[in-house]
């Protein structure tokens, strides 16, 4: 029998080489592509909070995304850190606002922002599958964060990733938060549930 958390730790190397190949290829054209896809997938969700996050390194960056759906009315929000093995916090976030230093070089928003429980959550990744299971860096804040919201009320999880991140399989434990979308530049993927 495999052990999954073994699997992730060995397929974490192989994740960061391809997303930093398809960094390196793309650019910041794919944001920008990833912004408009991201606006069809969201058109529905009039009114919907939805919360970012502020890219590091070669992640694919969700930021034009974000200033798109301000200028559509969207309340937004940024993930703050609570601590090890705590669910992150999200506070509100407006284009152009200041921004703290955290951990990781990560930017915040500033602590005075009011918390706010999104309603679609744009969530970082190594790899994804077509089930919705992706590969995170092994903090576990995303699936904390997931299932502590879904416990309150139904909430969006959609993967923001390059083409290129997408696995046939990711390794997964009972306690993996899946995804219900996953956005790249070229397009959506709705997650096929077992």
């Amino acid at each position: 029998m495999t052990d999954p958390t073994a699997e992730k730790k060995t397929l974490r190397t192989t994740a960061k080489t391809a997303r930093a190949a398809a960094f390196a290829e793309h650019g910041q054209a794919a944001s920008v592509r990833l912004a408009q896809q991201g606006v069809a997938l969201l058109a529905g969700m009039a009114g919907a909070t939805i919360a970012g996050f502020s890219a590091i390194n070669d992640e694919i960056d969700p930021k034009p995304l974000m200033v798109l759906l301000a200028g559509l009315g969207h309340r937004l929000a940024l993930p703050a850190m609570q601590g090890k093995g705590k669910p992150l916090v999200f506070r509100e976030w407006t284009p152009g606002d200041e921004m703290a230093p955290a951990v990781w070089g990560i930017a915040e928003p500033l602590a005075s922002r009011a918390a706010v429980a999104p309603d679609v959550l744009l969530v970082p990744l190594l790899a994804f599958d077509p089930h919705g299971f992706r590969l995170g860096y092994g903090g576990g804040f995303y699936d904390r964060s997931l299932a502590e919201l879904r416990a309150q009320k139904p909430v969006t999880a959609v993967g923001v990733a390059y083409d290129e991140q997408r696995l046939d399989a990711v390794p997964h434990l009972d306690y993996d938060q899946p995804l219900d979308w996953v956005l790249t530049p070229s397009g959506h993927l709705k997650c096929l549930k077992d």
